[in-house]
């Protein structure tokens, strides 16, 4: 049972969880797993509670506070590891001209095993300490591709 978790060269465990100790954590079906509400009103979801991924950068069952902004974007790639390009659009306005023109920013940011997301979802990104070189943000909720375009213009 433990190998289906080891699939990289470091040994991974929850940081919460010491595996000689009988510490009592919140106890499962499948044995002891650490998990915690995030707050800012976002669940748990059922996934992080229930699965048997290890990631140390999970808002839900890692080390990672989520503080600071609060955005939603479009998913426009997912070919990195557990890191997803979230595309915000946003209208700047031209004093000169009394108008306003259509922009838009990508943002990297680091998506937990407990969601799965595919290109064209609506997530929720959480600003966090930096997980690396460019990701700042962590996916805190996931809403399934609406019917439309992944590159199509959209304000939240």
């Amino acid at each position: 049972k433990m190998t289906e978790v080891q699939v990289e060269k470091a040994f991974l465990k929850q940081q919460g969880i010491s595996l000689v100790s009988g510490i009592k954590l919140k106890k499962r079906k499948g044995g002891v797993r650490y998990y915690r509400d995030i707050g800012l009103g976002f669940k748990t979801p059922r996934s992080a509670i229930e699965g048997e991924f290890i990631d140390k950068k999970c808002p839900f069952t890692g080390n990672v506070a989520i503080r600071g902004r609060i955005l939603k974007g479009t998913v426009i790639s997912t070919k990195m590891t557990r890191t997803i390009v979230v595309r915000r659009d946003y209208l700047h306005y031209i004093k000169k001209y009394n108008r306003f023109e259509k922009r838009h920013t990508n943002i990297s940011a680091h998506c937990s095993p407990a969601f799965k997301v595919t290109v064209g979802d609506v997530v929720t990104i959480g600003e966090c300490r930096p997980l690396s070189k460019t990701v700042r943000f962590n996916v805190v909720a996931h809403e399934p591709m609406p019917n439309q375009d992944a590159k199509v213009f959209r304000i939240f």
